[in-house]
């Protein structure tokens, strides 16, 4: 073969690489992120290793010594620093709402999660008229999903200002930013006046928080009287057991891949809910059957992670994506083979679903 021949060749092939893994495998969803968009979020490119190194030594710690840091608001930081880093990376490989699903036969992941969050909305009865929050939006695919869904007016909060300006987007672009709103601030300390909310849902989300009585409380003070809040909360089972070291391995995992503080116990949930004045109506896990296996998402074989490893590196090394990218890339992939792990065990859901309702002469919350 001439000199030529095969250098054309190569040039041929090797375009034909670039485009199956920037243009068909850019982006798991249709409106998702594509590998060539990648940022991380409001960090600058020169800054985005150290900040990952700084969250993954403060994650990485032994959760006495991440509570302890609580009083210094070091949490909700790292939380931000967390979605910074993450949010793109989401968007390529997930789609719009970071969350999962209970799988069901003959329906895509995109179906499923669709019904996922329009549950959500049905549990607190969300209907045109209605304003309703919904605590840790994300880039918002709920709240446009429970938007166009129910007709009520959406409101969401996020502590990270890269997801707000995602948010807004993808409402404008779906043509829902008449009825998806979204602010930047700390689910903590919401800046929304009492009673002022005629229901709310949390969808995975609360799990960052250092005390989800803390949450909770705010939630309760910004929903009126007799108003409904469903949350999809992420907790060990009765089946883990800290003796375990396999056990104790998976969760540590699982904790500091995504920014929790310390998974709480599925017993305690409601026990917190009523702690802060709330009335339980439901409580169950949405992960058991006849829901099929929600980890499936995750079972990433070692062809697509390595496509993915060496996109990420291209990336990185041709400068396109900022130096770091790869660290997270590695992150993400090792968090979701722990989250597999638990999921497959049965020692960890992220779907306890419990419904609560604020009474309509609400006794003052506990401290």
């Amino acid at each position: 073969m001439e000199v030529s021949t095969a250098m054309w060749t190569a040039a041929i092939v090797g375009a034909v690489v670039v485009y199956w893994f920037v243009w068909v495998m850019g982006a798991a969803e249709v409106k998702g992120k594509r590998a060539v968009n990648l940022k991380m979020g409001s960090i600058t490119r020169d800054k985005v290793q150290d900040k990952y190194k700084q969250y993954w030594s403060f994650f990485r710690r032994p959760k006495e010594d991440i509570a302890a840091a609580d009083d210094d608001d070091n949490v909700p930081a790292f939380v931000d620093t967390f979605y910074n880093l993450v949010t793109d990376i989401y968007e390529w490989g997930w789609g719009q709402s970071f969350h999962f699903s209970p799988s069901i036969p003959g329906r895509s992941h995109r179906d499923t999660t669709r019904l996922h969050e329009e549950r959500a909305a049905d549990l607190i009865a969300a209907r045109p008229g209605l304003r309703v929050l919904d605590v840790g939006c994300g880039v918002g695919g709920p709240m446009r999903a429970i938007a166009a869904h129910s007709g009520a007016h959406v409101v969401g909060i996020t502590i990270n200002e890269y997801q707000v300006a995602r948010a807004r987007t993808h409402n404008r672009k779906a043509g829902l930013d008449d009825r998806c709103e979204v602010i930047c601030g700390n689910f903590l300390e919401m800046p929304f006046a009492d009673a002022s909310f005629d229901g709310a849902y949390s969808i995975e989300a609360t799990c960052h928080a250092p005390r989800l009585e803390d949450v909770y409380r705010e939630v309760f003070r910004v929903l009126k009287p007799g108003a409904l809040y469903v949350s999809y909360e992420w907790v060990t089972t009765a089946l883990y057991s800290a003796d375990d070291p396999a056990h104790v391995q998976t969760i540590r995992g699982i904790e500091a891949g995504d920014a929790l503080p310390g998974l709480r116990a599925q017993h305690e949930i409601a026990e917190v809910a009523r702690q802060v004045g709330f009335e339980v109506v439901e409580e169950r896990d949405l992960a058991l059957p006849p829901a099929g296996p929600w980890w499936t998402r995750l079972k990433m074989g070692r062809i697509a992670y390595w496509r993915n490893h060496l996109l990420v590196s291209a990336l990185t090394a041709l400068r396109v994506a900022p130096k770091g990218v790869v660290e997270v890339h590695e992150m993400l992939y090792e968090t979701a083979r722990h989250l597999s792990d638990g999921g497959e065990s049965g020692i960890f859901t992220p779907m306890h679903m419990i419904l609560c309702r604020k009474p309509l002469a609400a006794p003052p919350p506990s401290s």
